[in-house]
């Protein structure tokens, strides 16, 4: 199936349409900045574009950036405060004229990887784990999503653990990679605290450098890089259209 694939970012809204039959994409990625403030009119004006850049006529997948529960934003995360209680699928649908879903967009990386990265065919539970600004996190069992598993939201010393450990934590304070991974392998302890994952996939910017932090890792809970990477999610947002369609 062929699917309008955006990911809704709080600097960037990028997007393609995707073969997920196939695995590929039917062009090249299209970028918008994320407008300032960004309320829903002015990202919904964004989808408009990309689904015009794209001459698309089909259906919309969409990541975006809070918690969503049945395609509505129960927060706005770093998104305009306006966005919460808003139906998001409704909103693309009405400025679009075409059918569209919306998830989390850490749940929409985490669905591919485990569809089509590192995490495919693994049993158990399944953590994805994306290091970049903050720190989001997509959990599967047995490769099905328990939607909304906000990891990155752990408090902390009054914080959200994110503000601890993220990649953008460890550019701004200068750490060393051996100084970023203590704070990361102490995010790790809380996560097995709370629910003991038989797998880590380790997504975001930071995976590109696991050979410089996994050894001081002291976890013993397998962990591996993303494989799907920048394109993880795109192609997510893809995924959980044909997600939702076959729970109808």
């Amino acid at each position: 199936m062929q699917i309008l694939g955006i990911d809704i970012g709080g600097t960037g809204i990028k997007g393609v349409p995707v073969d997920l039959e196939n695995q590929e994409y039917l062009g090249e990625r299209f970028r918008i900045e994320t407008p300032r403030p960004a309320k829903p009119k002015a990202i919904a004006k964004c989808v408009q574009e990309l689904v015009k850049h794209f001459n698309w006529t089909g259906p919309i997948g969409v990541g975006f950036p809070t918690v969503v529960v049945d395609g509505k934003a129960m927060a706005y995360g770093n998104m305009h405060k306006s966005w919460q209680g808003v139906q998001i699928d409704e909103l693309f649908t009405e400025k679009t004229g075409l059918p569209c879903s919306a998830i989390n967009d850490a749940d929409a990386a985490g669905l591919a990887e485990v569809r089509y990265g590192a995490g495919k065919d693994l049993k158990g539970l399944v953590a994805v784990i994306t290091v970049g600004t903050g720190i989001g996190s997509g959990l599967f069992y047995n490769g099905q999503l328990i939607p909304n598993f906000e990891l990155g939201r752990i408090p902390y010393k009054k914080k959200p653990i994110e503000q601890y450990a993220a990649n953008s934590v460890r550019k701004a304070e200068e750490l060393t990679y051996k100084e970023w991974a203590e704070r990361f392998n102490f995010f790790l302890k809380n996560v097995e605290l709370m629910c003991t994952p038989n797998h880590y996939i380790i997504g975001g910017g930071i995976s590109k450098h696991m050979g410089e932090f996994e050894k001081y890792l002291t976890t013993d809970i397998p962990i591996v890089a993303a494989k799907t990477k920048n394109h993880a999610g795109i192609i997510g947002a893809a995924c959980g259209y044909l997600d939702k369609i076959a729970r109808k």
